[in-house]
């Protein structure tokens, strides 16, 4: 080989080598940049989350747990992953969309801050992989907890919501469905179910996604009659269930352990039975006589008194409740009663809820054991 042959060979060689170096310089700062955002993305959305938990919820358990995770996320936050941003030239800083632009309620904006450090979290696993041997395994195990901590604070949400419902709207099927419900959310309810035992399965769909978007807009609860695959398709807060559906074990099961699950009970031994099998509330009745269970004799305002004494969690009398008779319920102690006709079928269903809230919020203070 002549020299200026083998000197045109070693300099291509370095030449190459430069390049490479280069090229994978290049691919590091990439690398950087996509940690660098998703780091912060995961802990700004932590933030979000931990201040409802502190100032919404006042739980110091779950706000600790965000304040935690923000921490170990800080630790993978580098000065090279910081010195590699360059917000002038991101692209992404202009995509939007108009969803981002308002939310709806309180929960949505947990939703989406949990869907948006769980995307960022699956991110960092795997780009994390190309920094650091632990960094991919560290925020595997961190996706975990957020899903967990989404869980739990959903769960709690839904519960501490339950607990501040009195009123309890069940439909029935109308013509003016989602007008009535929302002059119902307008003058305070915060608890619906949707029940209709004869529309077939794509109205019933149709109408539960509509619902609970409906509901879920003024920051009220939304649960489904009797079916829980609906439940899930339609992502409702829960379902009820009679006494000849599944058992709530294999709801729990399929429903998990954020969702609630209401059980219709007719006796004491129902009752009992319920709080066995760990329902979240009852409905306690018929207390009068109702079309809508025509088959059920009253159970009279003697049940309603046995669970004012022996209820160990929240529960609605229900059964032919109305403006005139919602005293007697009360005085015969109970502080939250579910209605059907007295809202669905009313002239001013605004006016109507409003009554009935004011009606057991007057006993609030000295009745309220759930």
């Amino acid at each position: 080989m002549k020299q200026a042959d083998c000197y045109d060979e070693i300099t291509n060689g370095v030449v190459v080598m430069v390049q490479a170096h280069s090229q994978k310089e290049q691919t590091q700062q990439v690398v950087y940049r996509i940690l660098d955002a998703n780091l912060d993305r995961a802990r700004e959305g932590l933030r979000i989350i931990e201040e409802w938990c502190r100032f919404g919820l006042n739980n110091a358990q779950l706000a600790s747990e965000c304040k935690q995770m923000r921490q170990e996320v800080a630790h993978w936050h580098t000065a090279p992953m910081k010195a590699a941003r360059d917000t002038p030239g991101d692209t992404g800083t202009e995509l939007t969309h108009t969803r981002e632009e308002q939310r709806a309620s309180v929960t949505s904006v947990l939703e989406a801050n949990f869907c948006r450090v769980q995307e960022a979290m699956r991110v960092l696993e795997e780009y994390g992989k190309l920094h650091h041997p632990n960094m991919g395994k560290a925020f595997k195990q961190m996706r975990y907890r957020v899903y967990t901590l989404e869980s739990n604070l959903m769960g709690y949400q839904r519960h501490q919501l339950l607990l501040r419902s009195h009123l309890y709207l069940v439909t029935s099927p109308s013509e003016k469905l989602m007008e009535t419900v929302e002059a119902a959310l307008k003058g305070g309810l915060t608890l619906v179910q949707y029940r209709d035992k004869n529309a077939d399965d794509t109205m019933r769909l149709e109408k539960a996604r509509q619902l609970r978007q409906l509901c879920h807009s003024y920051g009220a609860l939304f649960i489904i009659n009797d079916r829980v695959d609906l439940a899930l398709a339609v992502d409702a807060d829960g379902v009820h269930l009679g006494q000849q559906d599944m058992p709530i074990a294999i709801a729990r099961q399929l429903l998990g352990p954020q969702r609630l699950i209401g059980r219709s009970t007719t006796n004491s031994q129902e009752m009992q039975g319920a709080i066995l099998e760990g329902a979240d509330y009852i409905g306690v009745g018929p207390v009068y006589a109702t079309p809508t269970k025509a088959n059920k004799a009253a159970a009279g305002l003697e049940y309603v008194s046995y669970a004012a004494k022996n209820a160990s969690m929240p529960w609605f009398a229900i059964g032919g409740i109305d403006a005139n008779n919602i005293n007697e319920v009360i005085d015969a102690g109970a502080n939250r009663v579910a209605v059907v006709r007295a809202i669905m079928e009313a002239e001013q269903p605004t006016l109507v809820t409003q009554y009935f809230l004011s009606q057991l919020h007057r006993i609030q203070p000295t009745n309220d054991k759930w």
